[in-house]
């Protein structure tokens, strides 16, 4: 695979270059008034599906808000991807309410606020983290069960899950 630098609102691949296009938690750290762009050059080069998962709303910005101000409080440094959550509000589900004609969305509720929080918290403890990445090593399936029963709303991150309609004479 050969990385490619450039910017998510001016791709350098000719339409429908991919069959699928994934974003994941990049959408928050887009300035508001790029999100739009980044969208739809997403949907101009994926020919059947574009998947968008992000911190979703105010509540999951509040949310780490207060987190950034819990490592404060302990005197630790908050990690940088929390610090540059806190330079733009959190997109929400308007991002896609002009989607092009042909695009069906699905939306799923990934980590709840409160689960959220309670892991954030586990995270600021050293043995903690390292027991669940242990964890995750030696029985990686027994852990995502464990994780998707907290996959509901409230939530911290929406995915949503775009797919192409099919068009008669389409290929």
């Amino acid at each position: 695979m050969m990385p490619v630098v450039c910017s998510g609102d001016r791709l350098p691949f000719s339409d429908g270059s991919f069959d699928a296009v994934v974003s994941s938690d990049v959408m928050e750290h887009v300035p508001p008034q790029h999100r739009c762009a980044v969208v739809s050059e997403a949907l101009r080069v994926a020919r059947k599906l574009a998947v968008f998962g992000f911190p979703h709303g105010i509540d999951a910005h509040d949310l780490d808000r207060e987190l950034r101000s819990e490592y404060r409080k302990r005197g630790m440094q908050s990690p940088g991807w929390l610090e540059e959550h806190m330079l733009h509000p959190f997109p929400t589900a308007d991002l896609f309410q002009d989607l092009p004609a042909g695009w069906r969305m699905r939306v799923i509720p990934n980590e709840a606020l409160s689960f959220h929080t309670w892991v954030m918290r586990r995270e600021m403890n050293r043995w903690l983290n390292l027991s669940f990445c242990f964890a995750l090593l030696l029985a990686p399936t027994i852990v995502e069960w464990f994780l998707r029963k907290f996959d509901r709303e409230p939530s911290y991150r929406m995915i949503f899950v775009l797919t192409r309609q099919e068009t008669i004479g389409s290929v």
